[in-house]
């Protein structure tokens, strides 16, 4: 093996551990979870250091906290910047032009912002609280972590351009409140109202559904005018409130669709399927995740669903064997074709993801796929092999069909 090969394996094994890629294994989790503790300890930090007292008794430790941060977070973004190369993408850019579209990115500035500050303490003589608030960028690094923060941040930049349009007539309206309200209490309130800038302030927290009350009308056409304002503030609040809460529920979907529509064409029983008859599998299909030790089925219950192993490892226990079964996977299509009661036990021997499909719409989809129900068959005669005997128990051989009702 060259050494350039070399260099370019150990690139893709560092990409995977931080992004969490296949083949990284515990280590890529470990490594994400000892980066999402180091900034919550950071952030923790920075909070205390801000408070005099704690800044005085425990300086040191905040010194360290942060040292162990910026060298940390130094390495992560070194790390990064060069396996940038590696993100599909940005593969056929080259290794430049790659490491500049990072540079560039929302997630490789908030990476950037991360230690910067702390360098520029060296280089800058500027306030130190300056740099406590720069160091709290840090929070924005939890986005590339939490699927939930990374879906809302994308729901707001789709909807980017109606939120603009929301706050262009925001500012109109209170343009327009303060305007009114300078008309009607210009004259007898002329340190709050006398001008329309001074009457913006009332306007946007009047708008706002704040209302700190350090102005109030007190004519009648003043709260006539604040009565309208506030009506119209609630509606200024709701607009963009049902804008982003529309756009996260559509973005956390969208992502369980993407997500789902994976794990089912990555299944072998799918494989081969048009797109539509895979969207259409999915509508049936429901998520299942069992813990290590945990019994999927259990011998004597009835049959409702078959499974498919998205990933993890199972154990069928059968009276004289135990058979493993891993991803890609799936048992007992045939007790839930025939309604049967299950004749073994099922354990999860790790945390495993499962896909179930209950009897009827596994009938269903047997009608609708041919090629489908081809494999189910071919793939219960081979688990069984042809040599177990139904009356044995055997989870396989007790669910194959009797001579003469097999399908063709």
């Amino acid at each position: 093996m060259s050494h350039l090969h070399r260099v370019v394996r150990i690139r893709q094994w560092l990409y995977g551990v931080l992004e969490l890629g296949p083949g990284a294994g515990g280590l890529a989790t470990a490594v994400n979870w000892f980066l999402i503790a180091l900034i919550v300890i950071t952030l923790a930090a920075t909070v205390l250091e801000s408070v005099p007292r704690f800044a005085a008794a425990h300086g040191a430790i905040f010194d360290a906290i942060e040292t162990i941060a910026l060298a940390m977070f130094s390495i992560e973004y070194a790390a990064r910047l060069w396996t940038a190369v590696e993100h599909p993408p940005w593969r056929r850019l080259g290794a430049i032009r790659a490491r500049l579209h990072f540079i560039a990115s929302p997630a490789g500035l908030i990476d950037l912002a991360a230690v910067l500050p702390f360098w520029l303490s060296f280089v800058v003589a500027a306030d130190f609280k300056a740099f406590l608030v720069l160091r709290l960028l840090r929070f924005f690094k939890l986005t590339r972590y939490s699927p939930a923060m990374r879906s809302l941040l994308e729901a707001l930049y789709a909807e980017r351009r109606a939120l603009v349009g929301c706050f262009v007539i925001l500012c109109g309206a209170t343009l327009m409140a303060a305007a009114l309200m300078h008309l009607a209490e210009g004259a007898t309130q002329p340190e709050k109202f006398g001008t329309i800038p001074d009457a913006m302030w009332w306007a946007i927290v009047t708008l706002g559904t704040i209302g700190y009350g350090d102005a109030v009308p007190v004519t009648a056409v003043g709260r006539l005018v604040a009565g309208l304002t506030i009506f119209v503030g609630l509606l200024m609040v709701a607009l963009p409130v049902g804008i982003v809460a529309t756009a996260f529920a559509n973005e956390v979907h969208r992502r369980d669709f993407v997500v789902t529509w994976g794990l089912v064409a990555r299944i072998p029983l799918f494989s081969e399927l048009s797109a539509a008859q895979i969207a259409d599998v999915m509508k049936i299909l429901r998520a299942q995740r069992a813990d290590k030790g945990a019994i999927i089925a259990r011998r004597g219950e009835p049959a409702h669903s078959m499974y498919l192993i998205v990933d993890g490892e199972v154990e069928i226990k059968l009276r004289h064997q135990h058979i493993h079964l891993g991803a890609g996977d799936f048992f007992g299509e045939i007790a839930a074709l025939r309604q049967s009661r299950r004749s073994a036990t099922v354990v999860a021997l790790r945390t495993t993801r499962l896909l179930a499909l209950d009897a009827s719409d596994l009938h269903g989809l047997m009608d609708r796929e041919p090629q489908i129900a081809a494999r189910i068959w071919d793939a219960a005669r081979t688990r069984l092999g042809g040599e177990l005997d139904a009356e044995t128990g055997d989870l396989v051989a007790a669910e194959l069909p009797k001579a003469g009702i097999e399908p063709s």
